[in-house]
């Protein structure tokens, strides 16, 4: 997929090194197709190191993509310049009179906190109520999942006995979904996360169907019968080394954090990582893009947005 973004992204430079396509404005001019519109809500502290993660993965298809990043005005982001914030990044205000093909809401390492204790939770909560009328479909990953659901439903999270971390096996249940096309009967994917969502919890929400679920994680994948919905709880964009920085990290900050599981070799914290994810992580997001997005979005937003208003009446 020619990713169309800023080329002036640290990212891009990034991508490139690894053979990724990434297309600049010039070139992405002089094609006469419509562009797909993505917004990324980044609420990851790390925020240059998701933007490579996500634009990676959205590039697969050959369709076009020009991808915007949204950051939380009530948020001060530590990890980040602000000058990289404002040459690369919108707020809502710049944003809210727009309408997006797909959004993706990353997770947070917030999860040990209430949701309306969280800072930026009063913007994040409208940006999702805004997405119902100019969003056509937003996929949702760990905390952003979870607080989707709270947001949408009033589903609860709960605690964990502790951090789940480690790459863990997951059973297709639902294989007829368009989103699971494509995908063997299990698949290994990263968790990173303190807290989780019961399947008890969701069971009466018939809109939503579990798509993939597993013994230790529980519900990984979840979606609206129409796709406009997609929750995954995991972090299949994920790189290689991204859960052994969150060990380093948590290691120097005194957590005494337990050994992601299924992760090093041996369970030694000096070896390299395998990478077991990649296959999955691939094939979720073109699906995504493909059946959600590209194959449902209104080519004139103009009728998605009466249709959306009548609906609403």
């Amino acid at each position: 997929m020619p990713v169309k973004v800023n080329s002036q992204l640290p990212a891009v430079k990034l991508l490139e090194a690894d053979n990724i396509f990434v297309m600049d404005e010039a070139r992405a001019a002089q094609q006469d197709i419509r562009t797909l519109n993505i917004l990324v809500v980044n609420l990851m502290p790390r925020k240059m190191v998701t933007e490579t993660q996500i634009l990676a993965l959205l590039s697969n298809t050959p369709l076009q993509i020009n991808v915007d990043f949204l950051h939380m005005m009530t948020h001060k982001s530590k990890n980040i310049t602000q000058n990289h914030l404002d040459t690369f990044y919108k707020s809502f205000d710049d944003i809210k009179a727009d309408y997006y093909d797909g959004m993706i809401v990353t997770g947070a390492p917030v999860e040990n906190l209430a949701f309306e204790a969280v800072d930026y939770w009063d913007e994040l909560h409208q940006i999702l109520d805004w997405s119902r009328s100019h969003v056509y479909s937003t996929l949702h990953i760990c905390w952003g999942a979870q607080a989707g659901l709270y947001a949408r439903y009033g589903v609860q999270k709960h605690n964990m006995n502790r951090k789940l971390s480690g790459i863990y096996r997951q059973d297709v249940v639902k294989n007829t979904n368009p989103l699971m096309r494509g995908f063997d009967d299990d698949f290994k994917s990263p968790h990173s996360r303190y807290t989780e969502v019961k399947a008890a919890d969701i069971s009466h929400l018939n809109d939503l169907e579990i798509l993939s679920c597993g013994e230790e994680v529980g519900p990984s994948i979840l979606a609206s019968k129409n796709l406009r919905e997609v929750y995954s709880f995991g972090h299949l964009e994920y790189d290689r080394d991204t859960l052994a920085k969150e060990y380093q990290r948590d290691c120097l900050a005194g957590k005494n954090p337990h050994i992601p599981e299924n992760y090093f070799k041996n369970d030694d914290p000096s070896t390299r990582p395998a990478l077991s994810w990649n296959l999955p992580a691939a094939q979720f997001f073109t699906n995504w893009i493909n059946y959600a997005v590209y194959q449902e979005t209104p080519y004139d937003w103009k009728l998605f947005e009466d249709s959306a208003l009548s609906a609403s009446l």
